[in-house]
């Protein structure tokens, strides 16, 4: 899945938790970098999530890239900048991890007809 994140000034460990839910960086922008705060008049194409981190967002930047999800239909989640916070805001909208598969009772079910 490709994502499009929005706020924080860098990443840290955002990353390597996106890549457990099996959630590709497609693009970056930075709530407070001005030439970044110009407004996209869409979403780059092939994005599926947008990611607002609240913490680093105007009200304006935040409601103008939720307004592009919309029109485009593509989900969007916001939450702080921490990684329990992005990982409660992943699973509230129905994402898993890609080893929770493994753990799951519904994949050693055995099949009925």
């Amino acid at each position: 899945m490709n994502a499009m994140l929005v706020g924080a000034d860098t990443l840290g460990n955002i990353p390597d938790v996106l890549d457990q839910f099996g959630i590709t960086i497609q693009r970056h922008v930075s709530g407070r970098n001005s030439s970044h705060q110009r407004k996209l008049d869409k979403l780059p194409v092939g994005t599926e999530l947008l990611i607002l981190f609240t913490d680093f967002l105007g009200h304006n930047v935040m409601r103008h890239f939720r307004a592009l999800a919309s029109q485009e239909n593509v989900r969007f989640i916001a939450c702080r900048r921490s990684v329990c916070a992005l990982q409660q805001s992943l699973r509230s909208v129905g994402l898993r991890t890609l080893d929770s598969c493994a753990d799951c009772p519904q994949r050693h079910r055995p099949a009925t007809r």
